[in-house]
Formats: C-alpha cells, sequence, structure tokens
C-alpha cells in the first residue's frame, strides 16, 4: 500500500465498498457523536467521511487533530446507511472505517477558518492566503484559471498560433502607464524595466517573419487597483498576426473566446456567431460608454432638438452653450410612487449632478415639471426619439457632450438596477470599433492622440494629408464581454512614413519620434507587413467565468489595493549592501512611505 495514499479524497465510490483504502489531506470538519467520531477528510479533489468508534485506539488519534491538521487514514471503505447518505458528495454513499491514522503534520490554532462560509477582512485573507486558498469558492476559482488558460493555448495552437516567451527585463517605455523600474548593478546609474506589455516585442516578431505569436504574458504596471484591475500585476492572451485585416483578427480570435466561455460559462449563452460591431460614437451615444453592457435593455437617445429654444430655459440655455441633452427610457415606471423619482433626483446629486429631470407618459398625458414646460409637439417628438409607450418614464441629462454622455452611461446603469432589467444569465460580447485618432485637449488646444499611437489610420496617409484631424478614425477595437473591457486593440502602423505624419499632426518632430520610438521605427524600416493583433485580459476572463466581482478572488496571491503583497512582506526595505552594490542612495521625505524617492548614483 502506498506511504501516503491509495485514492484521493474525492475518488472513492460505492463499487469501492469492502475494500482497504488509504487517503490523506486536511481535517476539514469534526462531528463527535458520543460514541462515533466522524472527520471530513479533504484535498483538491474532494471530501471523504471518516469514522472511528471510541472502542478504537483511532479514536484518540482523530479527536485530538485540530482542524487543518494534515493526517492520513486507512481503513475499510463501506456504504453508508440509507439516512446518512449525502447526495451533494461524490463520496457521499461510503465511508471509510478507520483502522489507522498517522498525523503527518498538526496544525495550530487557525486564524481563519477553512471550513463554512464565515466571512474574512481583505487582510486577514491576503495575510494568510495559504488558508484561504483551501477554502472551496477559492479552490474552484483558481482550478478554473487553469483550465482556461489550457483551453486557450488549445485553442490558439489549433487556430495555427506559436507561443513564444518575450523578455521581462526590457527598457522603460516613454508611453503609457507608469513602469516598474529595476536598477542594474552591472551599468551603475542605469534601469531595466518589467514590460507593460509584449507590445513592442510582438510587433518585431511580425517583422523578423513570424506568421501568428502568442502566448500568456505577464504584464507589469505601477498603477491604482480597481475592483476589475489588479495593482502591479496581471496576464493577458497577448497576439499578433501578420497580413491581416481588422476583420481577420475579428474572425480569427471570436470562436476562441466564445469557445472558452461556451466550455466554462455553465450553460450561460453566449454570443452566437460573429460578435456585434459598435462605433465608438454610437457606443457613446447610445449606452454612454466605451464599453456597454449589452444585457442591459436600455438605449440612451440624443432629444437636444426637443429642448432647444424651448420653454424649458434651464436645458435651453445649456443648449445655447453648446450642450446637449441625452434621454434614457425607464420602462413601466410611470405608476411608480414619487419617491422613486425623489430617490433618482437625489442619487444624481450624489454622484455630481444638478439633478435628474423626466417625463412620465401616462394614461395618454405626459406629467412632470419638464412636460409642463414643454408643448405638446415637443412632448411627442421626445416619446417618438426615445420608443417609449403609455406607462413609461424618460429620464433627462443635459451638458456639455462628454460629461453629458458618460453620465447619461450611469442613469442608464441605474434605471436597469431599479428595475430589475438586467439578464445576468447571459455573456454578450461585442467590438467596439471607429476609435478617433486624434482629440483637441482641453486645457492646450493641441491636437493629441486619442488612444494608441501606433494604431493606423483609417485611410491612411491621404487621410492624414486632406482630412480634419479630429475626424480621423483609426483601426483600434475593443472586446467588451457584460460591460467589461476585456482588451485593445488595432491594426498597427507599419510604415515609418505614415507614422512620421500621424506624429507631426501630435506635435512631435521626426527627432522626436526617433529618439522615443527608435527601436520600433528601425525594425520598420527594413520590411515590415501589415500587421494587428489584440490581448484579451486572463484575469478579467475567469472573473466572468467564475461570476466574481472582484479580481482578487481569482488570483492566486494578489495585492491589496495599496499594492502591497501581506503574505510575503512586499515591498519591503533592503540591505545597505544591496544597496551599495546597485550604486543607489536613499533620498527619503521626513516621513517614508511610498511615494519615497530613489535617486542612483
Amino acid at each position: 500500500m502506498h506511504r501516503y495514499r491509495t485514492h484521493t479524497c474525492g475518488a472513492l465510490r460505492q463499487e469501492d465498498a469492502g475494500q482497504e483504502a488509504r487517503i490523506s489531506g486536511w481535517v476539514h470538519r469534526k462531528r463527535d457523536h458520543g460514541n462515533l467520531l466522524f472527520v471530513d477528510l479533504r484535498d483538491q479533489h474532494g471530501l471523504t467521511q471518516c469514522v472511528a468508534d471510541i472502542s478504537s485506539p483511532v479514536f484518540k488519534i482523530l479527536e485530538a487533530a485540530r482542524p487543518e491538521s494534515v493526517i492520513a487514514v486507512t481503513g475499510k471503505v463501506v456504504p453508508r446507511s440509507a439516512e446518512t447518505i449525502n447526495d451533494k458528495l461524490p463520496t457521499g454513499r461510503i465511508e471509510l472505517v478507520a483502522a489507522s491514522a498517522e498525523v503527518l503534520s498538526e496544525a495550530a490554532v487557525l486564524p481563519m477558518q477553512v471550513a463554512g462560509e464565515q466571512e474574512y477582512s481583505e487582510e486577514m485573507r491576503l495575510t494568510y492566503r495559504f488558508l484561504d486558498l483551501r477554502r472551496e469558492k477559492m479552490q474552484t476559482n483558481i482550478l478554473l484559471r487553469s483550465s482556461v488558460i489550457a483551453s486557450i493555448r488549445r485553442r490558439m495552437w489549433d487556430a495555427g498560433f506559436v507561443e513564444f516567451q518575450t523578455p521581462i527585463l526590457t527598457a522603460s517605455s516613454p508611453e503609457g502607464a507608469r513602469d516598474f523600474l529595476v536598477p542594474s548593478r552591472i551599468h551603475p546609474g542605469k534601469f531595466y524595466a518589467l514590460p507593460q506589455a509584449p507590445q513592442q516585442f510582438k510587433q518585431l516578431l511580425m517583422t523578423s517573419g513570424f506568421d501568428r505569436y502568442f502566448q500568456i504574458a505577464p504584464c507589469f504596471r505601477d498603477e491604482d487597483s480597481r475592483a476589475d484591475r489588479s495593482p502591479g500585476e496581471f496576464y493577458q492572451l497577448d497576439f499578433e498576426m501578420a497580413f491581416v485585416t481588422q476583420d481577420d483578427v475579428f474572425e480569427t480570435i471570436t470562436p476562441v473566446l466564445a469557445g472558452v466561455f461556451e466550455e466554462f460559462g455553465k450553460g450561460k449563452p453566449v454570443t452566437k456567431g460573429a460578435f456585434p460591431r459598435i462605433t465608438y460614437a454610437d457606443a457613446m451615444l447610445k449606452y454612454g460608454s466605451d464599453k456597454p453592457d449589452l444585457r442591459n435593455p436600455l438605449l440612451v437617445s440624443d432629444v437636444t432638438e426637443a429642448f432647444r429654444g424651448s420653454s424649458f430655459g434651464l436645458f435651453a440655455k445649456n443648449i445655447e452653450k453648446g450642450g446637449i441633452v441625452r434621454a434614457i427610457p425607464a420602462p413601466k415606471s410611470a405608476d411608480n410612487p414619487r419617491s422613486f423619482f425623489d430617490k433618482l433626483n437625489d442619487w444624481a446629486r450624489e454622484n455630481g449632478a444638478g439633478g435628474l429631470g423626466y417625463i412620465q407618459y401616462k394614461d395618454g398625458e405626459a406629467r412632470g415639471p419638464i412636460a409642463k414646460n414643454l408643448d405638446a409637439e415637443r412632448v411627442a417628438k421626445i416619446k417618438a426619439a426615445t420608443g417609449v409607450a403609455d406607462g413609461d418614464s424618460v429620464f433627462f441629462v443635459c451638458d456639455q457632450p462628454e460629461p453629458a454622455a458618460k453620465f447619461s452611461g450611469l442613469v442608464r446603469t441605474k434605471l436597469c438596477d431599479e428595475l430589475n432589467l438586467l439578464d445576468r444569465n447571459k455573456f454578450m460580447f461585442c467590438w467596439i470599433v471607429d476609435f478617433p485618432m486624434f482629440e483637441r485637449n482641453k486645457d492646450t488646444g493641441q491636437i493629441e492622440f486619442s488612444h494608441n499611437p501606433f494604431s493606423m489610420p483609417q485611410g491612411g496617409m491621404e487621410a492624414l494629408l486632406n482630412q480634419d484631424p479630429l475626424t480621423i478614425k483609426a483601426f483600434q477595437y475593443d472586446i467588451v464581454c457584460n460591460g467589461v473591457e476585456l482588451s485593445s486593440g488595432a491594426i498597427r502602423n507599419h510604415r515609418p512614413d505614415i507614422m512620421y505624419k500621424a506624429f507631426e499632426i501630435a506635435g512631435y518632430t521626426q527627432a522626436d519620434v526617433e529618439a522615443r520610438f527608435g527601436g520600433r521605427l528601425n525594425a520598420f524600416k527594413y520590411g515590415a507587413p501589415p500587421h494587428g493583433g489584440s490581448a484579451p485580459g486572463i484575469d478579467r476572463i475567469v472573473m466572468l467565468l467564475a461570476d466574481e466581482p472582484n479580481i482578487r478572488e481569482v488570483i492566486l496571491f494578489p495585492m491589496t489595493g495599496r499594492a502591497e503583497d501581506l503574505l510575503m512582506q512586499a515591498p519591503n526595505s533592503v540591505s545597505e549592501k544591496q544597496l551599495r552594490e546597485l550604486h543607489i542612495k536613499l533620498n527619503l521625505p521626513k516621513e517614508a512611505g511610498p511615494k519615497a524617492e530613489v535617486k542612483a548614483g
């Protein structure tokens, strides 16, 4: 018999009755019934009930073992009696009658329980992450993550991609988020940077003659955390393709993502066929967001003209100053009590708006303060534009274009939640396309890049030479699922002449471009194929599949919101000897903290 186990804790079944077996695992839960002691033994594979009679010498060993101690139990597999069968467990029709037991590792008194559903603080959970990871939900999430990554790899290989690993120590990038820097010991005063993404390397791979590349890539960015973004590091499905158009990228990656969500989505419907494409302009108009949740059926409408020159002075005056009016429908809400509308008005004020005006279409009439200040034709025009019917209401946002668009998106989400309209039982994908190539800086008035400066402008050189820059769209695209942005991508600008011109419009000289982006630019001068790609976030994919609201629930050892690893006590101080080897002297503020300055000398 094996030293530790003949079976895992999830393997024994009714057909194994009568066999001798040995299992090893953690003491999950104990139940003392006087003459009988029941011990649930747990490992990654499942849980098996062990039982010992008080007359057995094993009884005292099991009785003394604290929860989470690691033990090995040897005994006979027997069927459970009919009244004790637990069909919720795969092993629930048998139990192991303990003949011997060995404590392999005694557990100290636990700072947090593994068994049960008790909630613990983030600090407790991350300090004792090794205990937290033993809990059933966390085991399920992390194993799901592993399975998702394995599935993605298989699907990418089947689609003709080859997996490469790009460097982790690289050069600091002048664009993007803040770098994590690594001082060089043999090059005093110089620093490596951890890659924010393999962007430059994967484009260099395309110029090197490789056709389809991917990797499950670690990325490092010194940025603040959010519920859907872990500080410090994250993983993405990074891929790039040569000789492709935007359509080729969409057609290739769509079945990979859809297939993964169909495989692990627990039967939830997934967008069939080609994902719908929504232009950036339409997304901001109809959804008030460039990452719309299509499970929300509400659509925003522009009703500026219905208020232009109207008797509703507040909106009319704002429109004269360049403002717009967006309308958000609220189906079957016209009969709601006044408190419903007052509550939404208070919510709007809490979120920085002056309030939230509305019209109720009820019993063939338009009601509410706004309706009283509009003639029948304008009221009818609003009703037609929003598609509402009798019994519905419409809420309004009036502001300058950008804040109006964003706040209308918040109102759309709020109304969806208040009216319980969100269909949570599906995965709805879309592409956001046609992002503007340039935008005007509000403060300086200068034209600058809107998103990714290395994207190919639609229309190429001709557009850059002959179009108003603010009308030029880029071959940029985002993948969005259920309101979560999974990735940004683009068809890359592989032509040095087009790159020089695009950067010139944004105020860069040719010398600036060569100084800042010389490595990539130099490679393109020796023959670069048209290429494009994207990089869907692994953490966010798993977060959606696990139905977790916080990304830390699907990461093995995440940092806190303040970018601290409580388990390994990082970041921490280093010795003077290490600093001397790196030629670094610390110039700390009076109260040393996260903003401490490090100087190389």
